[in-house]
């Protein structure tokens, strides 16, 4: 009899389905994508895209930081991308403009971080959480890191209640990251103070583009053609152009203007129509 009270389902590294059991990979479905410049920055370099590849990637996250293992390490400082929802997540922390940050975690689900270290080991290490097991060392090591899981005994994925325990534990100040245009929605309407950030957009459809839109501080673009071209028409700003990350209201506008200042290294700053392609995105955007 399989046991499945430790697995873990992401959809990563052109969306393809990944399964992780027992500290194995399982199962690696198809890409959506075969190509993506992120994914060649990885230390475990993915290109082109396919399930071996990506196979091999997960298998040395694994090894590496014990991804979907107990063994998972959960604190991590730098950036890897400049504008990453992690990385600016992790800034607003720094600064003061939140006070705590809503994210998923693998071995947690649901994680209410305080910390730029927290945020950036768990969010810009692992992307695309659908499904989690609770894993009582993973736990065990974000709480001693300052952090808070709300549904240690599930691990469930609920990014409004997170929200919710967020606000009656005493913060104010609250950022969320979301991937569903429902969660965003719900979370402005009943909690319009949060600072929500989409993620995982890669094959949303345009209705769901506008919501977000309609709904969210900033939306990352990922492979998502949808985004750019219903959410990055409405942006107020756009960072980067290979993978644009769109800030649709003037908070953060501010949030990313701020890291610019910074950021190190030369930037170029330019009125422009958004959205603004690179020569480099995900082939094909989706």
């Amino acid at each position: 009899m399989t046991d499945f009270s430790d697995e873990h389902v992401i959809e990563a590294i052109g969306k393809c389905r990944i399964v992780i059991r027992n500290g194995s990979v399982i199962e690696v479905g198809p890409p959506l994508i075969s190509e993506c410049p992120l994914a060649r920055r990885f230390a475990r370099p993915v290109d082109p895209i396919t399930p071996q590849a990506v196979r091999d990637n997960i298998s040395h996250r694994i090894k590496a930081f014990g991804m979907c293992t107990p063994c998972r390490k959960v604190l991590m400082s730098g950036d890897f991308v400049g504008f990453g929802a992690s990385e600016l997540t992790g800034y607003g922390l720094s600064i003061g403009r939140f006070d705590a940050a809503v994210i998923a975690c693998d071995g947690a689900g649901t994680v209410i971080a305080t910390t730029p270290e927290l945020v950036q080991g768990i969010g810009g290490r692992m992307s695309g959480l659908v499904h989690t097991s609770p894993l009582p060392e993973v736990i065990a090591a974000i709480e001693q890191a300052g952090g808070f899981v709300p549904f240690r005994e599930t691990a469930e994925m609920d990014q409004s209640g997170g929200v919710l325990v967020a606000l009656a534990s005493g913060f104010s100040k609250v950022a969320v990251t979301v991937a569903s245009p429902a969660d965003a929605q719900v979370i402005r309407n009943v909690y319009p103070g949060t600072f929500i950030i989409a993620v995982h957009t890669t094959g949303i459809n345009e209705k769901e583009a506008k919501e977000y839109a309609d709904t969210c501080d900033i939306i990352t673009s990922c492979a998502s053609r949808a985004v750019r071209e219903v959410a990055g028409r409405k942006a107020l700003l756009q960072a980067g152009s290979s993978i644009p990350v769109f800030a649709m209201t003037e908070q953060a506008k501010d949030l990313i203007l701020r890291k610019v200042g910074v950021t190190e290294g030369q930037f170029l700053v330019t009125g422009a129509k958004l959205p603004f392609a690179g020569d480099t995105g995900p082939k094909p955007l989706i």
